[in-house]
């Protein structure tokens, strides 16, 4: 049985760094997708290079993506749900186009789907023991440094399968993030919602936005949000303050519809102790990326 890692690619380099290093004792094969278009539209160059990696470099495989999706909103003055809708598309073509390389694998081996920054911790879940269908990976969530984040905020980010169970990537992204009853009889019809469903606590870390400012208006432009980032009139001095002020633009207990979700939250600093212990264990390397308490 082997277990391969897969994610998306934008430019972030100290995340992918850290995945590697943290989930190499695990893992078979890393499959890191990359597009030449980012979520907004606009062309890039590509940024990933197995060579920067070289103590994984056989492990690795890096696809491109080099179109836009066929069915992509094209015209002038989208608004700004057809702007979403176009970044949906494209991180769905991102995402699904990973099962070009997947071919070659067993359909007993299990492959796992995060974003760069949503890092599993495999050392608390034993694949060759797990019975269910669907295990999900419950997280810490992090903001800006490693030591500052919201405690008690549930962030299910890293979600995995068997081969023979995976409908698409994206499906599997989309998995909804519970166990649902037998007598729940929507389930059978449905590729998001499950009765096989494992949910690791402890379950890794989610590193968002460890970014340089110039780095996190380049990804707020270019994100699956970034019409409502320039709807709002966010800039870089909005984000040098909010990392002056532990805070994010965003409430993650309100609802999702609300406009209360894109309110203020404070962060707090968190114990280094749950860290994976890579970082622990290179604390001099990652200094600059902790708060001081």
């Amino acid at each position: 049985m082997k277990i391969i890692d897969t994610t998306t690619f934008f430019e972030e380099h100290l995340m992918m760094e850290l995945r590697f290093n943290i989930l190499d004792p695990f893992i078979d094969k890393f499959i890191v997708s990359e597009a030449r278009f980012s979520h907004s539209g606009k062309e890039k160059e590509i940024k990933f290079s197995k060579k920067d990696f070289p103590k994984f470099e056989s492990k690795i495989v890096h696809l491109v993506v080099d179109k836009d999706p066929v069915d992509i909103i094209n015209k002038t003055n989208l608004t700004t749900i057809e702007l979403r809708q176009n970044s949906i598309m494209r991180i769905k073509e991102q995402r699904n186009y990973i099962a070009k390389s997947l071919n070659e694998y067993s359909s007993d081996d299990y492959i796992i789907h995060s974003d760069n920054d949503e890092i599993p911790n495999l050392e608390v879940f034993n694949f060759k023991e797990n019975k269910k269908k669907i295990v999900i990976f419950n997280q810490q969530l992090f903001y800006y440094k490693f030591n500052l984040g919201l405690l008690n905020v549930p962030w299910f980010g890293s979600k995995a399968c068997k081969l023979k169970d995976l409908k698409t990537i994206d499906l599997l992204r989309a998995t909804k993030n519970r166990k649902y009853p037998f007598y729940r009889l929507d389930t059978f019809f449905s590729d998001i919602k499950h009765q096989s469903v494992k949910i690791v606590e402890n379950g890794g870390w989610h590193f968002s936005n460890l970014k340089n400012i110039e780095e996190l208006e380049r990804k707020f432009l270019n994100d699956e949000n970034h019409s409502e980032y320039e709807e709002k009139g966010h800039s870089l001095e909005r984000i040098k303050a909010n990392i002056l002020n532990r805070s994010i633009d965003y409430n993650h207990k309100a609802k999702k519809d609300s406009d209360e979700r894109f309110n203020s939250t404070k962060l707090q600093v968190i114990d280094k102790n749950i860290l994976p212990d890579y970082i622990q264990n290179n604390l001099k390397k990652y200094e600059n990326w902790f708060e001081n308490d």
